[in-house]
């Protein structure tokens, strides 16, 4: 309780307000972003300047982590995959889910299955199981040389074990994972107000003038969102390349994505160090491009106000 004056200057007391209650219902949020969160983030930070190996403590090495970076040829080639893997699969998939949102956007039957069919990649392209069968699709006896074959195109290749065309095994598996902006997408259409469509029609503009005068400026706070998600997920992406590349990142470390030369040195090289070092450089790489991209949309992201 505490003491205050009202209009007519008499003292009333106030009950003060209990906040126990709301810090109980955050304890175990706090707890968690504590523990879980902030505090490994920091030790990492702290990781990155020393020279560890998980049996031995940490030995405080300052910037000699930060300065093998300059000379790392495989991280060098890591950067370089990571990069072409994030530059072209991005586009591609965002591509191939606008044009699937338009096209079930038109009202077809059986909405609802196609739908869920087509978002079901998403669910699965980041697990083992599928990275293993993208394995079998493209490998010498797989399904894409049978096909090749029905079409009179003989190949006995494996696909995945080429350097030319191993990455763009994974670029593909990649893509194929559209379903989740896809959904994005299709729930951005369906706030287009019909009527733009219907005045635009009535002054004779054809399908293509409303879709860029009308639905891609109004949809671009989604591409926004969407290709935000996507540069992360692209630079963040492990699994597909451990698996399809048998975690050798080969052939000719075509396949080296970054997370899985970082985990190679963290685990396998037990250069938990340079590991961490490496591990905050991603972070500034995707902190970049996403300030990057915030940067740029003040210049094309259109917003209703």
């Amino acid at each position: 309780m505490r003491t205050e004056r009202d209009k007519a200057g008499r003292k009333i007391k106030v009950k003060q307000p209990d906040n126990k209650a709301a810090l109980g219902f955050l304890a175990p949020w706090i707890i968690g972003l504590l523990g879980l969160t902030a505090g490994p983030l920091l030790y990492s930070l702290y990781l990155s300047f020393t020279k560890y190996n998980l049996l031995q403590p940490p030995e405080w090495t300052g910037l000699d982590n930060f300065e093998r970076m300059l000379t790392d040829d495989r991280l060098h080639q890591a950067l370089k995959v990571t990069f072409t893997y994030v530059i072209v699969s991005v586009p591609l998939q965002l591509l191939v889910a606008l044009v699937l949102a338009l096209a079930l956007d038109r009202g077809m039957r059986f909405l609802p299955f196609y739908r869920s069919a087509f978002y079901l990649p998403s669910l699965l392209g980041g697990s083992v199981a599928i990275a293993v069968l993208w394995r079998l699709v493209f490998g010498a006896d797989g399904l894409l040389n049978a096909i090749l074959g029905w079409m009179g195109i003989e190949s006995t290749q494996s696909w995945i074990s080429n350097p030319d065309t191993a990455l763009w095994t994974i670029v593909l598996l990649h893509v194929w994972t559209f379903g989740s902006p896809m959904v994005i997408f299709l729930a951005g259409l369906r706030q287009i107000p019909k009527s733009y469509y219907e005045a635009a029609s009535t002054d004779g503009a054809n399908a293509w003038w409303q879709f860029r005068h009308i639905t891609l400026p109004l949809l671009t706070p989604i591409v926004f969102f969407n290709l935000v998600l996507a540069i992360i997920n692209a630079f963040s992406n492990f699994t597909q390349a451990y698996v399809v590349s048998g975690g050798t990142g080969g052939p000719a470390d075509s396949t080296l994505f970054y997370t899985l030369y970082l985990y190679q040195e963290g685990f396998g090289n037990f250069r938990m160090g340079y590991a961490a070092a490496m591990a905050w450089l991603l972070v500034l790489i995707i902190g970049a491009f996403t300030g990057l991209n915030f940067w740029l949309s003040k210049r094309w992201v259109h917003y209703d106000d």
